[in-house]
């Protein structure tokens, strides 16, 4: 399964892992501190902003950074020990759920998902038969099995094509799927080439029962051999999420920059979602919210028959680590 998106140029084509070195001073080991990241505002901002802002160089540390198209390949790449953190959307938590990661921390909520369809298909009820493109495991995929839910339906009632994000923009684009579950902004690539493009289903008709969650996460050898790193790790990323709420503008200047975007699609996505601070995030995680939120997905990942016995949410997400931090 799968998660999230790319801003360079027009779609999400960028390949999975262009490598390279954030950061001034290389006295801490980059190895030990490889991040993933998908190219889109709430993952790749916080990167932006800890080199801008040299956060990175305060904790001694010169961290390589990898590119990758969704959360469940940062995963497979912890797994194979080629990356220790990373930065996934919620259709990707089923991995933590099933143990292969930690969730160290929250990013931000986010509000990009939709299902759309072809100009005709007016109802989640119509798609019954159609095909509809979706990257599986990602949030796109998440949001159109809560909708069909919704309406009563399963996965099994459409015709599901699995596909990269950028395929679904070709194949939603050249009509040869009649709908998709996708978010912006590769939608708005859609939008200009089909223009009477219909959108069914938002974040937005499930929230605040369903919050869709932007996560850093860990892996599992990191948190319990390494903890002290994790805690590095999160320190910068809580920095940077405060100066992002301080200075979102000039927190989308930098990250449109970092990710050589189109201005106005990263600033779309960045005012199109609820960030939070530290120390919003640490009170939600002493109350047991941020729990309760990857309960809920739990529970979800159970209906839709993707994992069987989810963890609990105590148990990989480390929420001592984050507040410590």
């Amino acid at each position: 399964m799968l998660t999230r998106r790319n801003l360079m140029k027009t779609t999400a084509a960028v390949a999975a892992a262009g490598t390279f070195a954030i950061g001034g001073r290389a006295s801490a080991q980059p190895a030990d501190m490889t991040i993933g990241y998908i190219a889109d505002f709430p993952n790749a901002s916080v990167l932006a902003i800890a080199q801008d802002q040299k956060y990175w160089e305060a904790e001694g540390i010169t961290p390589n950074v990898k590119v990758f198209t969704n959360g469940p390949i940062q995963i497979q790449a912890m797994g194979a020990g080629s990356l220790n953190f990373g930065t996934i959307g919620p259709g990707a938590l089923w991995l933590p759920a099933s143990g292969k990661a930690k969730v160290v921390g929250v990013n931000d909520i986010g509000f990009s998902d939709r299902v759309i369809t072809q100009a005709g298909i007016a109802s989640i009820k119509d798609l019954k038969g159609k095909k509809v493109g979706v990257p599986q495991g990602t949030s796109g995929d998440m949001i159109l099995r809560m909708a069909l839910t919704k309406n009563g339906m399963t996965i099994n009632d459409i015709q599901v094509v699995p596909m990269d994000p950028s395929t679904v923009v070709a194949a939603f684009s050249s009509k040869q799927i009649d709908a998709a579950g996708i978010w912006y902004p590769l939608i708005d690539t859609i939008k200009l080439r089909v223009p009477d493009m219909k959108e069914l289903v938002s974040n937005q008709d499930f929230f605040p029962q369903t919050s869709f969650i932007n996560t850093f996460v860990a892996r599992n050898e990191i948190v319990q051999q390494n903890p002290d790193l994790v805690k590095k790790f999160l320190r910068v990323m809580k920095k940077a999420m405060d100066y992002r709420v301080a200075n979102l503008d000039r927190s989308i200047q930098i990250t449109t920059v970092f990710l050589n975007a189109p201005a106005d699609a990263t600033e779309k996505v960045a005012r199109s979602r609820k960030i939070l601070t530290s120390k919003e995030l640490d009170a939600l995680t002493k109350d047991g919210t941020v729990n309760k939120w990857l309960t809920d997905f739990n529970k979800m990942f159970q209906e839709f028959g993707t994992v069987k016995d989810p963890l609990p949410a105590e148990q990989y997400y480390t929420a001592d680590l984050f507040t410590g931090a």
